[in-house]
């Protein structure tokens, strides 16, 4: 899996969507240290103050497997963690992994043979390869705009000083406006920022004062 030249920083509640989880699982599993974010601000008051990585949404969308779909006790999965801690961060997508019952299996590299993660005991019967596919498709359709969204204005609440956005991205208007102002043409905008669109820099281009013309 190439995940590691994947950039992607996602909230809390993106993580939600995007693994099946509810927000309540995410911030009780960070609580308890089970599953952190990558990126935690120390003022927890901010809107995003705890940052998903690419990495960690895969790794939570094998876990939402696990826990919700398959039943895995959070006490077995805490096993396994510390089981496959020589693979540090990347411990949950190393490995193809699987469900046996309500425990955790994988291949072991050593003689390919399946076996119980947690007590090394050989496995003869896998009924269910866990199946962590389409994770970037999965963030391309939950950031997709709609057609009606494009060339649109809205506040961004997640924003500095409530700034306005073009609405379906968290792209301020005058950040388009300040790239005109420099002589970027339409076409080196929309390379930059791909959620843009021609009616988002047309808007943009008479965006005066924090206010776009009538």
């Amino acid at each position: 899996m190439s995940e590691d030249n994947v950039i992607g920083a996602f909230s809390e509640t993106d993580a939600a969507k995007l693994t099946g989880l509810t927000v309540g699982q995410l911030r009780a599993w960070n609580n308890k240290g089970f599953m952190k974010p990558s990126f935690i601000e120390s003022d927890h008051r901010l809107p995003y103050g705890k940052i998903y990585s690419f990495r960690d949404i895969v790794s939570l969308r094998v876990l939402g497997q696990l826990r919700n779909k398959h039943k895995v006790s959070l006490q077995h999965l805490r096993q396994v963690s510390d089981s496959l801690a020589h693979l540090g961060d990347a411990r949950w997508i190393a490995t193809t992994l699987y469900v046996l019952g309500k425990r955790v299996v994988l291949t072991d590299p050593t003689d390919e043979q399946r076996k119980e993660i947690v007590t090394g005991q050989r496995v003869f019967d896998i009924p269910l390869r866990v199946v962590v596919e389409n994770t970037r498709k999965a963030i391309a359709d939950m950031n997709r705009r709609s057609e009606a969204q494009t060339g649109k204005v809205v506040h961004g609440k997640f924003t500095l000083q409530n700034e306005p956005v073009f609405e379906g991205t968290r792209i301020p208007v005058a950040t388009i406006k300040r790239y005109l102002d420099a002589g970027f043409t339409a076409a080196a905008i929309i390379a930059e920022f791909p959620d843009i669109t021609l009616q988002d820099i047309k808007v943009a281009s008479s965006f005066e004062n924090g206010k776009t013309a009538a």
